[in-house]
C-alpha cells in the first residue's frame, strides 16, 4: 500500500471505536491522517466531550509531523519543553504531546499516515490505535510500548 485510502480509514476508525467498546473505553473521537497529514476521517462517539476531535487531530498530526509515536512526543515535552513549544509555534497550536498519535506503516514499513484517539486516557487512547492497525494487517508505531 502506497497511500492510505478512504476505505482503510474507515475500517481503522471502525476497529478503534470496536476495540474500545470491548474494553469500556470512555467515549472515543478517532482521527486518521494520510502520510502528508491531511484529515481522511472523524469518527467521534456520540457523549465524547468538546474538544475531543482536535485532540484526537492533534495526536496524530504530531506524529505524522515528527515521524513518531505521541508518546516519545510527550517524553520530548518533559524533556525539552522549548522545542514542543516552538513546534507548537510552527505548527499553529497542532501538536498535541500526549500518548494517543500511532504512525501507521504498510507491509513495507513505509509510513502511510497516522491515527490519533482522544477520550480516554492517553495509555487506553493508544491501545485502542495500536489494536485497530494490528487488526488492519499493518503496523503500529507508537514509538514505544504502551
Amino acid at each position: 500500500m502506497s497511500a492510505l485510502t478512504l476505505n482503510v480509514a474507515v475500517s481503522l476508525a471502525g476497529k478503534a471505536l470496536a476495540f474500545g467498546r470491548e474494553i469500556s473505553a470512555a467515549p472515543l473521537t478517532i482521527a486518521v491522517l494520510d502520510a502528508g497529514g491531511h484529515l481522511v476521517t472523524l469518527q467521534r462517539e456520540d457523549g465524547a466531550s468538546l474538544l475531543r476531535p482536535q485532540i484526537a487531530i492533534g495526536k496524530a498530526w504530531g506524529a505524522i509531523a515528527l515521524g513518531k509515536g505521541s508518546r516519545l512526543l510527550a517524553l520530548d515535552a518533559q524533556q525539552r519543553p522549548t522545542f514542543i513549544a516552538a513546534l507548537n509555534s510552527l505548527g499553529q497550536g497542532s501538536v498535541v504531546p500526549a500518548p494517543g498519535g500511532v504512525l501507521i506503516r504498510d507491509r513495507q514499513g513505509a509510513v502511510v499516515g497516522a491515527i490519533g484517539i482522544s477520550g480516554d486516557t492517553s495509555d487506553i487512547d493508544e491501545q485502542c490505535a495500536i489494536s485497530a492497525i494490528e487488526a488492519q494487517g499493518l503496523q503500529a508505531d507508537a514509538g514505544v510500548s504502551a
